[in-house]
């Protein structure tokens, strides 16, 4: 018996073909959503992005529960504004590594509970505007990201890397911080071949968050779909009792899906072949 859902979103409902899956899911993909939670099945959406850039989702399919936001900095229903959860950086670590990646000359961005934000000199086209479209909001534009982030509650700092390479780069600048801090590196479908840093507070990550929501919700995870198209997803889907993945998921997610068994894990086709429905389909939701 399915009771819930922690779905991710790039990738496996957002896709690259903008009007079609970008920058909103399908609408027969919206619609199916909207029908499930309808009939009492909180579905979760668990992303690295901030629940300004999903909102239109969660309106649109009517989805008041908790979400899991900001790689798990903060758990909210926007719908009704309730925040279960809000991990604030320490301003001190905020400013020395906004100030690290500066003076690399890597492109970071600061994150807020409302808003983002990014230093005037430091924007680049395409990137910006592309960055802008991703999250369907712009970035408040400032003449010192270092000094501004001292100003504000802070919950997850965004280093972006050019590629798979330059990725390595920006783990070694964070490499001094990563017994306070947490990093996980993301990509868009969109956006390859830039690779996305989340960096948060010690500790904070989709997993945990995983686990909080559905305490929250007392639904058991043994009870819970989860569902994602990165290796890294499986750091909360291994927690639910089934699991499921678009075709155009990584090799070695479809595996350990597959190793679940057909009764509990289901490759579905790809997010460009609106997977997900196939998945809800498999699952009988």
């Amino acid at each position: 018996m399915i009771r819930a859902i922690i779905t991710d979103i790039d990738g496996v409902i957002i896709g690259d073909k903008i009007g079609f899956n970008s920058p909103y899911p399908n609408g027969m993909v919206i619609n199916r959503f909207k029908q499930i939670r309808s009939l009492g099945t909180p579905i979760i959406l668990c992303s690295g992005k901030p629940h300004y850039a999903i909102g239109k989702i969660i309106s649109d399919c009517a989805l008041n529960n908790p979400h899991i936001t900001d790689g798990g900095a903060i758990i909210i229903d926007p719908i009704t504004n309730t925040i279960l959860k809000k991990h604030i950086i320490d301003a001190s670590l905020v400013s020395q590594i906004v100030s690290a990646y500066i003076n690399a000359d890597m492109y970071v961005e600061i994150y807020t509970p409302a808003s983002y934000i990014i230093q005037k000199s430091q924007i680049r086209e395409p990137l910006t505007k592309l960055h802008t479209h991703i999250l369907q909001t712009p970035p408040i534009v400032v003449d010192d990201l270092t000094k501004e982030s001292l100003l504000h509650e802070v919950i997850k700092v965004v280093p972006i890397a050019v590629n798979i390479e330059d990725a390595s780069r920006l783990n070694l600048i964070f490499h001094p911080f990563d017994t306070k801090l947490s990093l996980a590196v993301n990509v868009h479908p969109i956006a390859n071949p830039h690779q996305f840093g989340l960096i948060t507070a010690r500790g904070v990550s989709k997993k945990q968050s995983a686990i909080d929501v559905t305490e929250a919700l007392s639904i058991p995870l043994s009870e819970v779909l989860g569902i994602g198209d990165s290796t890294s997803d499986w750091s909360f889907m291994e927690l639910c009792g089934y699991v499921g993945a678009v075709e155009n998921a990584t090799e070695e997610l479809k595996k350990l899906v597959l190793s679940k068994g057909t009764s509990y894990g289901f490759i579905g086709p790809s997010v460009d072949e609106n997977g997900m429905l196939s998945i809800l389909d498999h699952f009988k939701l």
